[in-house]
């Protein structure tokens, strides 16, 4: 068992953390009219871990900083970003310098997007990537054996990506993370617009991947999708995380949970009380110094609207609650 973080000590946990971030914070510099310069902070104080042979689901609603969180993690965000707090890799401080070294090598992508492929390059070079001659042919017998594993027929080698279906686009994707033999592989937004056949098809890829011993962090919106293949659940909502849970708390009327959104979340669901959560989630520049969450939460008192909550153990999870001990 690796060193944990203070907060996650009292955590269940299988195995070492591969990757720890603490505080995170994420902001853009902007500059409006008359030049002058407005610091737009979209992360707060956010602190997460992902560990070895576990899928770590970040659950939450289109516009809430999800995909920043990926880019940050891999070094690749724009020039005007700024970002700060603590990230370890391996428990090595992970600096930018750091992720760009290990990015397609130790740390992977599997992109929302299917225009991440190059429509220019045909589907073998792009999964097999730059190799020094001598090992070219290595790779390529290794991507066969990728291909032939998620059904991938020899004749997609010579594809360009307009030639593929959606289903055939993400176990290309998928396979580009295995070939890479990546520890962490971040799947950001992967199964959007897929028939349940090939969601089923599609998780059970990071399923797979977890079994390895990777670490998984799975990005979605999709909290039923999430629950199907995760091992834990964390709760992103307006910029931060505000509960950690164990997929084995959301049961019944969501009771194991901690947090009023995410019981909010679990009711909201047609196979539970389809209750829909009034009010909607605040824009960066709506957010106050309180509680993110207090102008929908019904367990708000005039404590919760001042000083922004911390992170703490709660009956074997993580909760961003003062409510909540």
């Amino acid at each position: 068992m690796g060193e944990k973080t203070e907060i996650y000590s009292g955590i269940r946990q299988k195995t070492e953390a591969l990757l720890k971030i603490k505080d995170m914070s994420l902001s853009f510099i902007q500059y409006t009219s008359g030049l002058r310069q407005t610091e737009l902070k979209v992360i707060s104080g956010l602190s997460m871990e992902a560990h070895k042979g576990e899928i770590l689901a970040v659950v939450g609603s289109s516009g809430s900083g999800k995909s920043l969180l990926a880019h940050a993690i891999l070094g690749i965000l724009p020039s005007n970003a700024k970002l700060e707090g603590k990230m370890e890799y391996c428990a090595c401080t992970l600096t930018q310098e750091k992720k760009e070294e290990l990015r397609g090598k130790e740390l992977a992508l599997i992109p929302q997007s299917t225009t991440y492929l190059d429509p220019l390059m045909r589907i073998s070079d792009q999964v097999i990537g730059s190799v020094e001659e001598e090992n070219e042919g290595l790779r390529k017998k290794l991507q066969r054996k990728i291909f032939r594993k998620y059904d991938l027929k020899p004749e997609v080698e010579r594809m360009f990506p307009h030639e593929l279906s959606g289903g055939m686009t993400r176990r290309v994707l998928v396979s580009t993370a295995v070939i890479s033999s990546a520890k962490l592989i971040i799947a950001d937004e992967p199964t959007p617009g897929l028939d349940d056949k090939t969601l089923k098809e599609t998780l059970s890829y990071f399923r797979d991947m977890a079994n390895n011993g990777c670490a998984v962090i799975l990005i979605t919106h999709d909290i039923e999708a999430a629950l199907k293949i995760s091992d834990k659940i964390a709760i992103f909502y307006a910029g931060t995380i505000l509960e950690v849970a164990n997929v084995e708390d959301f049961k019944n009327d969501g009771e194991y949970l901690r947090h009023p959104y995410t019981r909010a979340l679990w009711n909201a669901l047609p196979q539970n009380k389809f209750q829909a959560i009034k009010g909607h989630q605040p824009m960066q520049d709506e957010v106050t110094d309180g509680c993110i969450f207090y102008e929908r939460c019904s367990k708000k008192s005039e404590f919760c609207s001042k000083g922004f909550p911390n992170l703490k153990r709660v009956n074997g999870g993580l909760v961003r609650c003062n409510n909540v001990s």
